[in-house]
């Protein structure tokens, strides 16, 4: 540990910010990378069915694959030591000196957190770059529609006739022509993975609730533990400011094995939340995707070029989920505190402690956060532009006409009509207007008492 100034609480909880907020920059940016290969491992084997998948969840066939399970864990544990790593970097050092009254305070650096944090920053980084060599990356983009187009182009994704208004919901429907609906489904009934995070997220309010509850049990039950036996409740303050209203154990070796226990503690009680946070992702991108796509009915018009940035800060969802990140690891990071006891300059030992007030206020920060999410992962588009959420094939039936910039709406009125050299034949007791689809200009709106039938040869399914 190396002492770097005198004691300044707020000093230490703006570098510990500072720290947290650089460590999301580095993991998201390999993250990207990451879900980019992994997204072209699932094509390779005919298993990518959305844009957007839970990136360390989801494994490539392969015990020993770049993309596969065993690495894919091995990222896991690696993206939980970087948060524990930047949790514990900081640390209150406290020399005793000679005398029992000569006593100071300052803001120390420990050597071994800080070596780790580069570790595992490292190998996060070959692991991916690994699964970048390992396939053949068909395009860089974030974008739902470049995907959809180089897997189109590619021959990895066939359109299927007849689906023009058939929204991902009917994806495992039999196609056929149908009317617009006013509304689109939520993207928890859409995506099958949203309802697993979304339930996970509440699982984790309620786990740190619980950790509350046991920390305020021990405080109360058993007095030793205590940093203070005043106040003789728990009083509540954002920021510790040394609260006495804390539990503290002791570890009295400062070697590995000290290190190792303060490691195995906090990455225990770490880890749901990084994991939480970490599938949050999907609702994120998923509502993202979403939102491109409906620009097709407005003047934004839908652009398939993305800049990943730029959707990042200008999309609400994804752009709370990028700060959520290091603030709630921050606020974790304040629950706690690793204080090394010194003696002459010398280490001796470890208090490792943890705030009853700050962990409440952990938990209303997550209570928030999921509620947030789980408000949008309900929210139901309006409008008869068919939902997609991200997902390949609807997206595949539903754009007919590629371009750099393209419209959704009304195509054809006349029955029959021919299109690509194939005529459709109206079915019988059916008013089938016509289909809808994309093109490189405006198109009208569509009309909400046609029925939508899309191109191709005669189908016999049908009218829904």
């Amino acid at each position: 540990m190396i002492p770097i100034t005198q004691f300044d609480l707020r000093q230490r909880e703006i570098l510990a910010l500072i720290l947290n907020l650089i460590v999301t920059l580095c993991t998201e940016s390999i993250g990207f990378v990451h879900g980019i290969s992994l997204r072209s491992a699932l094509t390779s084997e005919s298993r990518l069915h959305f844009n957007t998948n839970l990136r360390l969840l989801t494994a490539a066939r392969g015990w020993y694959n770049p993309n596969g399970t065993l690495l894919n864990g091995i990222m896991t544990v690696l993206l939980i030591v970087s948060y524990t790593s930047s949790s514990i970097v900081l640390c209150y050092n406290i020399d005793f000196g000679s005398y029992s009254s000569d006593v100071t305070e300052s803001i120390a650096i420990a050597g071994l957190p800080l070596l780790s944090l580069g570790v595992a920053l490292l190998l996060q980084v070959v692991i991916t770059l690994s699964g970048m060599r390992a396939v053949k990356i068909l395009t860089w983009s974030s974008s739902p529609f470049d995907l959809t187009a180089a897997l189109v182009y590619h021959a990895h994704l066939t359109p299927v006739t007849f689906r023009c208004m058939r929204c991902v919901s009917d994806r495992d429907v039999d196609g056929g022509p149908a009317k617009p609906s006013v509304t689109q489904p939520s993207a928890w009934h859409a995506h099958p993975s949203i309802r697993k995070v979304v339930i996970s997220l509440w699982g984790i309010v309620i786990a740190y609730a619980g950790w509350a509850a046991l920390i305020m049990y021990i405080w109360d039950k058993y007095p030793s533990t205590r940093m203070s036996t005043n106040p003789p409740l728990p009083t509540w303050s954002f920021f510790p400011n040394r609260n006495p209203s804390s539990i503290a154990y002791t570890i009295p070796d400062f070697n590995m094995q000290g290190w190792i226990l303060i490691y195995v503690n906090l990455a225990i009680v770490q880890a749901p939340l990084t994991l939480g946070l970490h599938c949050s992702e999907l609702i994120a991108n998923v509502i993202q995707d979403e939102r491109q796509w409906r620009c097709a009915t407005r003047k934004q018009r839908i652009r398939v070029a993305t800049n990943p940035l730029k959707s990042t800060f200008t999309h609400l969802v994804c752009l709370v989920l990028f700060l959520a990140k290091p603030f709630l690891h921050w606020m974790f990071g304040l629950s706690f505190f690793v204080d090394g006891l010194a003696g002459d300059e010398t280490v001796e030992k470890f208090v490792l402690g943890m705030y009853v007030a700050q962990i409440w206020n952990l938990c209303i920060a997550l209570f928030v956060i999921a509620c947030f999410f789980t408000l949008f992962s309900l929210h139901r588009p309006r409008g008869p532009q068919p939902a997609t959420y991200g997902h390949i094939q609807t997206l595949a039936n539903l754009v007919d006409e590629w371009s750099p910039v393209m419209w959704w709406g009304h195509k054809q009125g006349q029955i029959p009509y021919c299109h690509a050299g194939m005529v459709l034949t109206c079915l019988r007791g059916s008013s089938i207007e016509g289909f809808a689809g994309t093109s490189d200009h405006p198109l009208p709106d569509v009309k909400m008492d046609s029925v939508y039938a899309g191109f191709g040869i005669e189908s016999p399914a049908s009218v829904s």
